[in-house]
């Protein structure tokens, strides 16, 4: 791992690109025919991935005989092989290491960890007739292959995330002793059970995690490494700046919309923060921003790219497999918050810089206010018109030639690059300004966007396939990376052609095309290592919280402390994921806290009385899984920005967590107003939701930067607090007025559902014994009626799966016959052979009551009260600040 950064002095480019590779691509570097090997071995990886990603494997299949299509646990093997080969390769053992060559003992462990990675694969037939019955070389081989999966970690990602997964192995294995707590002591496990638990099925190592790195998550990295070796990386940056450069606190502006469009295609805060910051705090510091502000304002904006959809850090794939729904319905939920907090961190540092004063950079064109609102009305809706366009164009292609359209659209894909190229060539190409110059002029927005349009294609291609045509993940990946590749090989050659030029210019463009080419592929094999590697060993802990339950002891733990208050529970929910999160990458820290606490917050809330969607839970820890990259002392984003600053990297962190205090109350919101993520929202609700909750965190900013329209005195801060809860929470002020629910009698059940209307729902809370905790207990469920079936007793068992009998005042639950019905999947745990029966204790409907939007309505009038007294000072105040 890198040295840490020391104040004072910023690093200088090869300092900062060294601080990136240590982190990510792997600071060793050979010569020779070493340097040639691990190039090959890391360009097989990339071409293998995109092999088993593309329909090409099952044509192959069909058209020879042949078996080269790939169960899903093969492919794992081989995936996990090829990274911690490259991670003993690439990441030297310690920092006096030499970094020039391989040593031969890297060599050996290279080889022996890629063999154990490998064996399931080499050894699939085998294993597959002894399940849980290994042999003496499949144990050998297990321990190897833990011990070497724990070292390769080590020196990709660092110790944190190896001594988590030490002290779970430890747990496997003493988890009996008596030095154990009893609270969380359990029977222990032998070593044939816990070696074929971690390693030799898919309930550890190569589980869902590692499955989702394999099969979703290399490609996308891969994409967003092709995507910067094409240049769109400097394209973004340059784009941010001259839209927003020019105004005040430019450069700041500049970097969080910089750091939001590398956040679309970068996996990584640190290689944000590197990337783009090293342009833009810079200029920061010239325009006014002290170096931990500048740095802060990098670092929250690179973070913030981790919860950008559609990658959000590979984490969209895994909340895929964990939480059960499609990944459109992962980014529909993920979107709005990811803006909202955007929106909200370009406000605050427009505050900044109104607050300060600061100047403002030369812009090489001026306009009014109002020529510019017209200029980017006008663009805006160009770009709607033009996405319409094409969505109707396809649409059109694809009805009326159904049998050509695949052909047809590739063909027009081609011409719309080959036209995109053309246009781009009439323009000099992209080159990055020295921030460190004496004069940086503003580029002009119309000549940076035409010399990259067709950086777009691939984008589009991804998104149409993603949520147009609702393809998987993983092919969506591989249509846009074959794109990517025809890109990188071709746009310098047809720019070099458009541009007159001949002969030996021509070949030379094509060769540097195929440099970016193959420099592209190992680029994105070298970003994965970690990732491999941290998605491995986090299947030891998911491994461990499934073999020994302590996921249950967690829940118990958490309601112990809380008291079963839901607001506590989530407080030290985010606690522990921050302190879980202290210095893993992204995939790593919310595999971690996603295993560990997500459950716990859905069983606390529903056992008292508070129904949490599972999507909203694996959000919340998400974020503060995240904000450990900001947060002291680990940090590894403010350290990486203190490093381009030359601040003080403690000051820089705390500074960082202060900006992004907008990202740590979203998830306490959405938990309680799953509004915020979409969830059975209209169209024109959303509208509204995006409205008013954009409004709350821009006034959210402006309290927490104590100025709104000049400084704000404590009071005016604070009703700006109290109406930004109104916006943001509106039913909590409604429930203190009235009851959101009508408790009835258990035995008057078919009442209550005789009276809901088709989308009507039913609350119950249900006592009996629980398989899992051994003793009595309650949970609260909700069940969606449907539309009415007959009689009451035949709507609930038909739409919901419910069998119950009333008997007297009491209602007692049958097991459902259905296992895939509502009931049987939020009664599951329970016993209903026990001696006790498993029965209804309070029955719940909605009362009928006032909108709980109309509760936004005070906290408007409070956003209005604070405006005229602002108004007023500013007025009347001698030298006021410009207005913000």
């Amino acid at each position: 791992m890198a040295e840490e950064p020391k104040a004072g002095r910023p690093l200088s480019d090869d300092e900062l690109q060294d601080l990136v590779a240590s982190s990510d691509t792997g600071a060793r570097d050979p010569g020779g025919m070493a340097g040639r090997l691990l190039f090959c071995v890391a360009l097989a990886w990339s071409l293998f991935q995109i092999w088993i990603a593309s329909p090409l494997p099952f044509v192959t299949q069909a058209a020879t005989g042949l078996r080269v299509v790939l169960n899903d646990t093969e492919t794992r093997s081989i995936h996990l092989a090829f990274a911690l080969f490259l991670a003993f390769c690439a990441f030297p053992a310690l920092p006096s290491s030499p970094r020039n060559r391989i040593p031969v003992q890297d060599w050996v462990l290279a080889l022996l960890a890629a063999f154990c990675a490998a064996y399931i694969f080499l050894f699939y037939g085998a294993l597959a007739t002894r399940p849980g019955n290994p042999l003496m070389q499949d144990l050998v081989v297990a321990g190897v292959g833990l011990i070497l999966l724990l070292e390769a970690t080590r020196r990709a990602l660092g110790l944190p995330l190896v001594v988590v997964a030490v002290v779970f192995l430890l747990y496997v294995f003493f988890g009996s002793s008596v030095f154990v707590p009893d609270v969380i002591r359990w029977k222990g496990a032998s070593i044939p059970r816990a070696m074929d638990q971690m390693w030799l099925s898919t309930e550890g190592v190569f589980g869902i995690a590692l499955g989702v790195s394999s099969s979703f998550v290399f490609l996308f990295v891969l994409f967003g490494s092709l995507l910067d070796r094409a240049g769109a990386g400097n394209y973004f940056i340059k784009l941010a700046f001259a839209l927003l450069g020019h105004l005040r606190g430019g450069p700041a502006k500049a970097a969080v919309l910089a750091s939001a469009m590398t956040g679309l295609i970068s996996g990584s805060s640190i290689a944000n923060v590197v990337t783009t910051g090293t342009f833009t705090i810079p200029l920061m510091k010239r325009v006014g921003f002290t170096p931990e502000k500048a740095g802060s304002v990098e670092v929250a904006s690179s973070v913030n790219g981790q919860i950008m959809p559609p990658v959000m850090g590979a984490a969209a794939f895994l909340m895929v497999e964990y939480v059960g729904i499609s990944y459109l319905e992962v980014i529909k939920a993920a979107f709005l918050p990811a803006i909202i907090s955007y929106i909200a961190l370009l406000y605050l540092v427009h505050l900044e810089a109104v607050k300060h004063d600061m100047p403002t950079l030369p812009k090489r064109i001026r306009r009014t206010v109002w020529q510019s609102a017209l200029v980017t009305g006008i663009s805006a809706t160009s770009i709607v018109i033009l996405c319409g366009v094409i969505y109707w164009v396809i649409r059109g292609v694809q009805m009326l030639l159904p049998d050509m359209s695949a052909s047809l659209l590739v063909l027009l894909l081609l011409a719309a690059y080959v036209g995109l190229v053309w246009y781009a060539s009439r323009s000099p190409d992209l080159e990055l300004d020295d921030p460190n110059a004496r004069v940086v002029e503003l580029p002009l927005a119309k000549e940076v966007l035409k010399t990259g349009l067709h950086y777009l294609l691939p984008i589009v291609v991804l998104v149409w396939f993603l949520m147009i045509e609702q393809k998987s993940p993983g092919l969506s990946a591989f249509w846009a990376v074959a794109l990517l590749l025809l890109i990188l090989v071709t746009q310098k050659p047809l720019k070099a052609l458009f541009r007159g030029l001949r002969g030996q210019d021509v070949g030379a463009a094509l060769r540097e095309g195929a440099d970016d080419l193959f420099g592209g592929l190992v680029l994105g094999a070298r970003n994965m290592i970690g990732i491999a590697a941290a998605t491995a060993t986090a299947g030891i802990i998911v491994g461990t919280v499934t073999l020994t339950g302590i996921g249950q002891v967690m829940a118990q733990f958490v309601e112990l402390i809380s008291g079963g208050n839901l607001l506590l529970i989530l407080f030290f929910t985010a606690v522990i994921s921050l302190i879980l999160g202290m210095g893993l990458p992204t995939t790593a820290n919310y595999i971690v806290v996603s295993s560990l606490m997500a459950p716990v917050v859905v069983e606390l809330g529903a056992a008292n009385g508070f129904l949490v969607p599972l999507i909203a839970v694996h959000l919340f820890v998400f974020y503060f899984g995240i904000m450990a990259d900001v947060t002291p002392p680990v940090g590894l984003a403010s350290f990486a920005a203190a490093a381009v600053s030359g601040g003080d990297p403690i000051r820089t962190g705390v500074t960082a967590f202060f900006y992004s205090l907008r990202t740590v109350l979203l998830p306490f919101i959405f938990i309680f107003n799953t509004d915020l993520l979409l969830i059975d929202v209209s169209w024109a609700g959303a509208v509204w939701i995006f409205f008013k909750a954009t409004i709350a965190m821009l006034v959210f900013a402006a309290a927490t930067q104590n100025f709104f329209l000049v400084r704000s005195r404590l009071w005016e801060s604070a009703i700006l607090l109290l109406a930004a809860f109104f916006l943001l929470r509106p039913g909590f002020f409604l429930d203190q007025i009235s009851e959101p629910y009508e408790t009835l009698a258990p035995a008057r059940i078919e009442e209550a559902v005789a009276s809901e209307p088709d989308e009507g729902t039913l609350r119950l809370t249900v006592e009996g014994p629980d398989f899992r905790l051994g003793r009595i207990a309650q949970k609260t469920i909700v069940l969606e009626l449907g539309a009415p079936a007959g009689d009451p007793r035949g709507r609930l068992e038909q739409n919901t799966g419910l069998l119950y009998q009333v008997e007297g005042d009491a209602v007692v639950l049958e097991e459902p016959f259905d296992a895939t019905s509502q009931a049987a999947q939020s009664l599951k745990n329970f016993d209903f052979y026990g001696e006790q029966p498993v029965r209804i204790v309070q029955l719940e409907r909605e009362r009928e009551r006032m909108n709980r939007q109309l509760m936004t309505i005070p906290g408007f009038l409070l956003i209005g009260l604070v405006v005229l007294l602002q108004r007023r000072r500013q007025r009347t105040a001698v030298g006021a600040p410009a207005t913000a």
